[in-house]
């Protein structure tokens, strides 16, 4: 718990105001006549008190006060001790505190909603406590209508605490009372080293008092702290996301200005602050629920303190005309090991790993092994030792897809030979060039392909890093945080699309790239120059500045990914070209194919009917 101090200027402020307080007591000295008064009001206020017990039906809530003069000390207190004859009871506007080793909770009398809720093994890139809730940034709670038609907020609503122990477990019951036997209560019970907080909303002796035609409406807003260093690479992972309809998990947009969606058969909410969730799940599940998530970052700026805005409204039922609704708080990390401990409720699944088998690999492959690695080695290290394995997973890929650059070299004279020959037809330059393709055995997509193999594991390894809450404020070499960006050097301006600094790592990774792509489009820049073909040229210029300024801002243990691998390939494709690949080996074989009977598959036969059947066809429409 944080420790208050108070400066000299407090000090004195209370100092005054308790004089004046003492000074007003002293010279506020009840008249006989007022006395008299009061005496009589009092009686007044104890015969209604007798009425009331002695009627047989529930009570009706009500905010209405008693026409009093707030300025009398005495008819104040006169008030607030008897205001359950007219609605629920008063309370002062303290707070109360729920605690263990992880989480700081504090709970308001007024409302009794968690007013702020506070990480205790986590600090923002500024070193302040991560907060996930505090100063009026978030509010929860119900709106229902009574017997007369008065529609009571829980939220003007004061909860009498109290705090017990069960166990090992603390529990805070807070009641907005009617009666002793007359409450509505809010009832946390936390537990010690967990992040889940069971919550239960209850009634007892309202069914009278509800009006059971009326929704009773549950709500619950938030306004997402910042706490990473890039606001906008914050905001990029900061999303709604939500189980429902049988399990299906669903996010609202990540961009949009305004994204608003009703959804039904709801088990849980994430209010997802990129590497710190909101979580609120529920043991029977919300019927039909508005949501709405609203982008609050305007621009890159350090002025900006939050991320987007969420907003959540639902109904929940009475059970024989009493509430009885119980759910689950999560304030705490976005993280899977974390999560693992929740299994029955899925809270795992509001990660955003990616997409189908993308996700697939994430989750079960790069994120246990990351863990296993990160476990004995420092964070940094462990990436290198990941990048190493999975290249070398996929080397033989990598040697495929040489080898048919290789082929296709081999094969460059006769194509262009080919291209010189039909050069005013381009349909039988077509046909001429897939039948030696054919013969000597060469597919010019074999080394597509391969590269395709490729995407599900490198569209993992993009979701896996910003999402690795392991790699959050960990630091390695110059990098202070692999999870952010790296920092060299700060700019005096900010430049569109690339930021207010330089970035070491996507500068190393671009130039790795460059590298590779010099050596994996060299041959084909020699063999592409058809018509309609792209300017592999251009391309390799074009993708390291697009990585470059695409990853200035990202993390920087995601550079350092694509840099190690970069590194590892062109090693690989430099021992598969001088020590494995035989030029004259591959003329060889391609020479020894084209000797041999090719029998066409039926995709092949297809393909050269059409393209006959197209070639007669242009030469019936020349004769005509």
């Amino acid at each position: 718990m944080e420790e208050k101090k108070l400066d000299i200027n407090s000090i004195i402020g209370f100092v005054l105001i308790f004089g004046i307080l003492l000074g007003w007591m002293y010279l506020r000295q009840p008249t006989p006549e007022e006395l008299e008064a009061q005496k009589a009001q009092q009686e007044q206020l104890e015969a209604a008190q007798k009425e009331e017990e002695q009627e047989k039906e529930a009570p009706v809530i009500t905010t209405a006060r008693p026409s009093i003069n707030l300025k009398d000390s005495v008819a104040v207190a006169n008030y607030k001790s008897a205001v359950g004859a007219f609605g629920f009871t008063q309370a002062n506007e303290s707070t109360t505190v729920l605690e263990n080793e992880v989480l700081y909770l504090e709970v308001a009398n007024k409302g009794g909603q968690i007013i702020e809720a506070k990480m205790k093994d986590f600090v923002t890139f500024d070193s302040i406590p991560v907060y996930l809730v505090k100063d009026g940034n978030a509010d929860f709670g119900l709106a229902f209508t009574t017997n007369d038609n008065r529609v009571l907020e829980t939220q003007d609503l004061y909860f009498e605490p109290s705090l017990t122990q069960n166990g090992d477990n603390q529990v805070l019951s807070m009641k907005a009372k009617v009666s002793n036997n007359q409450f509505l209560e809010y009832r946390y019970e936390m537990k010690p080293s967990e992040y889940l907080v069971d919550f239960t909303i209850r009634s007892q002796g309202l069914n009278g008092v509800i009006n059971a035609s009326k929704p009773i409406v549950l709500g619950w807003n938030l306004k997402g702290i910042r706490h990473n260093k890039s606001v906008n690479y914050e905001n990029r992972y900061t999303r709604l996301t939500y189980n429902h309809d049988g399990d299906k998990i669903s996010k609202l947009s990540e961009g949009s200005e305004l994204d608003e969606e009703t959804e039904v058969d709801v088990k849980w909410l994430s209010y997802r602050q990129h590497f710190f969730s909101s979580i609120l799940a529920t043991d029977t599940h919300f019927q039909s629920v508005d949501l709405s998530s609203k982008n609050l970052v305007k621009e890159e700026s350090r002025e900006e303190k939050f991320t987007k805005e969420y907003n959540t409204k639902t109904t929940i039922a009475l059970a024989g005309g009493e509430l009885s609704q119980n759910m689950h708080w999560y304030y705490g990390p976005t993280d899977a090991k974390v999560f693992e401990q929740y299994k029955e409720l899925g809270l795992v699944e509001s990660i955003p790993f990616g997409w189908g088998i993308f996700g697939w690999i994430n989750r079960f492959v790069f994120t246990p092994f990351f863990a296993f690695l990160s476990s004995f080695l420092p964070y940094g290290i462990a990436i290198i030792v990941m990048t190493i394995v999975v290249r070398l997973a996929l080397s033989p890929v990598t040697y495929k897809s040489y080898l048919s650059q290789a082929k296709m070299k081999v094969l460059k004279p006769e194509i262009t030979e080919l291209n010189e020959k039909y050069k005013d037809n381009a349909m039988k330059k077509q046909q001429e060039t897939m039948k030696l393709y054919n013969k000597a055995g060469v597919s010019p997509m074999s080394g597509c392909i391969p590269a395709l193999l490729q995407l599900p594991i490198f569209y993992a390894l993009f979701m896996f890093f910003p999402t690795s809450f392991g790699l959050r404020q960990k630091s390695f070499l110059w990098a202070e945080d692999l999870s952010s960006y790296d920092t060299i050097f700060n700019l005096p301006f900010s430049i569109p699309f690339y930021g207010d600094h330089v970035s070491l790592f996507p500068i190393l990774a671009s130039v790795a790239i460059f590298f590779y792509m010099t050596l994996t489009t060299g041959q084909t820049m020699q063999m592409q120059q058809q018509p309609g073909m792209p300017n592999m040229k251009f391309i390799m210029y074009l993708s390291p500045l697009m990585m470059l300024f695409f990853f200035n801002n990202y993390a920087s243990g995601l550079s350092l990914y694509y840099f190690i691998s970069n590194l590892i390939t062109i090693g690989i494709m430099l021992v598969i070209k001088n020590y494995i690949l035989d030029n004259d080996k591959i003329h060889a074989q391609i020479q020894e194919n084209k000797k041999k009977p090719k029998k066409e598959n039926r995709f092949q036969k297809k393909m050269r009917e059409m393209m006959e059947e197209a070639e007669a066809q242009k030469r019936s429409g020349r004769r005509k």
